[in-house]
């Protein structure tokens, strides 16, 4: 295991908040987690960010005062041994996992390390729909772990009310146990990054309206469906759409848009680091997925006034558009009504959104939670010591 600050040193007094994560690859979950360490050491407490690999493209958008703990292993099972290590030794005043591996080996390494640090499981999807394999023995195994070690934990945090209901369905926990904290996505510096020009053509003057979708290119998201609904909206009139990620389904994809003669209007152009300059210059914003926990992308289009569309999945996009008062709501699948519901809002007027319906997705909003929970947890943790 090697530890190394994230910039140059800094002299931070002990215990941190630190959270585990396998990497910070790319990701909602990982974003949130970079926001959440960059407004807690704005109020000069603290973090170390403890991660299986130490690698990703959000590596450089860690604050210098964050401290980087690589735990040196190449997958997610073999950190048990180094993080009980590294609790032994750092203590840290709390241990925030996220992602539900990830939240496991946390339980497990603070169970070894025999320290009292509490631990905070966060929950940021649809567990019921993103356990793979629900029938089979993978499936049996991942919700028997569940709900044998997250009562374990000091607190368990879910990212919608959805993701919430979603948790205690299906592991027997009890709803006054699973808090809700809404991520923090809006922060100035995602604000500045759209302010940014994209760097695309279709985005040049006099070109047709862009469409865009932002997300891994997996079965979740079900882009397939999107790209049906757009070839209903490319028939009546001209546009363009861009679905920026990267994944598994990309064959599929590119197999669906030549069968569909879409290559002129259709753009797969992978990952991009500023997808939110894409995003406030598009003229509409689509969520097409079957199910999510809470929709980064979908705040995102709101908070630079892109017009959205989203499915009705379970968890969040209704929470997030107010019940379709800020963006329309359609069935999962449901490829015509997707297309209509496109067609109607390219056509519509932009409404700008209430500032009081953004309010609870800010930076500030959940540090402020997380660290309420925290006190809480700590708290519990030492009368139970």
């Amino acid at each position: 295991m090697t530890m190394a600050p994230a910039g140059p040193a800094t002299s931070q007094p002990r215990s941190p908040i630190a959270f585990f994560l396998p990497s910070v690859r790319g990701g909602g979950a990982q974003r949130v987690i970079v926001n959440l360490a960059q407004g807690i050491t704005e109020r000069g407490i603290p973090v170390d960010v403890v991660l299986a690999t130490a690698e990703g493209v959000f590596l450089d958008d860690l604050p210098p005062a964050v401290r980087v703990v690589d735990l040196g292993v190449r997958r997610l099972r073999e950190s048990i041994l180094p993080l009980t290590g590294y609790l032994r030794r750092e203590r840290p005043r709390v241990l925030v996992s996220s992602m539900s591996h990830a939240n496991l080996i946390a339980l497990w390494s603070a169970r070894l390390a025999r320290r009292s640090t509490p631990v905070m499981v966060t929950v940021h999807n649809t567990m019921s729909q993103s356990t793979p394999d629900q029938g089979g023995l993978a499936g049996r195994l991942s919700m028997r772990l569940l709900r044998t070690f997250y009562p374990l934990a000091g607190s368990i945090v879910a990212v919608s009310r959805g993701a919430a209901d979603d948790l205690v369905r299906i592991s027997g926990l009890s709803r006054e146990r699973v808090e809700v904290v809404y991520n923090p996505v809006i922060t100035p510096h995602l604000l500045a990054l759209a302010r940014k020009p994209p760097d695309h053509p279709w985005f040049d003057a006099g070109q047709p309206p862009v469409i865009l979708a932002v997300g891994r290119l997996t079965r979740q998201k079900d882009f397939h469906t999107l790209i049906r609904a757009f070839a209903e909206v490319r028939r009546g009139r001209p546009a363009r759409l861009i679905v920026l990620g990267e994944g598994e389904d990309r064959p599929g994809l590119v197999a669906l848009i030549q069968e569909l003669g879409l290559a002129g209007d259709v753009a797969l152009p992978g990952f991009r680091d500023n997808a939110m300059a894409f995003m406030a210059n598009s003229a509409l914003f689509v969520l097409s997925s079957a199910w999510e926990g809470l929709p980064t992308v979908l705040i995102e289009a709101l908070a630079v006034g892109t017009r959205v569309v989203s499915t009705d999945c379970p968890s969040g996009p209704r929470e997030i558009l107010d019940d379709g008062r800020l963006g329309a709501l359609v069935p999962v699948g449901d490829a015509p009504a997707l297309a209509r519901a496109m067609i109607q809002a390219l056509e519509g007027p932009v409404s700008a959104v209430p500032p009081e319906a953004l309010m609870p997705f800010t930076r500030d909003a959940a540090v402020d939670n997380y660290l309420r929970l925290i006190e809480g947890a700590v708290r519990a943790e030492t009368v139970a010591g």
